[in-house]
């Protein structure tokens, strides 16, 4: 099979990945108010290298590359595609975290293609001394009477009358 020629220069791609970019964080898409009235509201979009190069690079009529070739340059030898390449993986990338973690859109995408997890941090303390050491040594017997006579008590409250005839 004949190998396809690319027709498009490192630099354009990258400055057409420039312009992908604003168009993701320009992005508006149509909300309707309470009153009926529709406003566009801005609702960044997660930039992908699929989306990139297959719908939006000929949508403006420009030439583009297939992603295979776009991945074989990103993890091949040749330094001056890779760096043009990885230049635009990390742009990419960018805006992908910040979407995720400040508006939380692309959770999914986050873990799959951004290599992010959910998972809590367990920290196992060895040694734990308590804050208060003398109150654990105090008989349970001790602290319940002051509970039960305390003036304040709702259920004492509610037997005392408030104001004496």
């Amino acid at each position: 099979m004949k190998a396809l020629k690319t027709n498009i220069s490192l630099a354009h791609l990258e400055e057409l990945a420039h312009d992908y970019i604003h168009d993701c964080m320009t992005y508006q898409k149509d909300h309707p108010t309470a009153s009926g009235k529709i406003v566009k509201v801005l609702d960044r979009q997660i930039p992908t290298i699929d989306y990139f190069l297959r719908i939006w690079i000929p949508l403006k009529g420009q030439p583009t590359i297939h992603r295979s070739t776009y991945y074989r340059w990103l993890n091949g030898t040749k330094i001056a595609n890779g760096d043009t390449i990885k230049s635009i993986e990390g742009i990419f990338k960018a805006l992908a975290t910040d979407i995720v973690a400040n508006e939380g859109k692309g959770i999914f995408y986050a873990k799959n293609r951004l290599g992010m997890t959910d998972k809590a941090a367990v920290i196992e303390v060895k040694n734990m001394v308590p804050l208060f050491p003398d109150v654990l040594s105090l008989p349970i017997e001790g602290v319940l009477p002051q509970i039960y006579n305390n003036p304040y008590n709702r259920k004492t409250m509610i037997e005392t009358p408030l104001f004496a005839d």
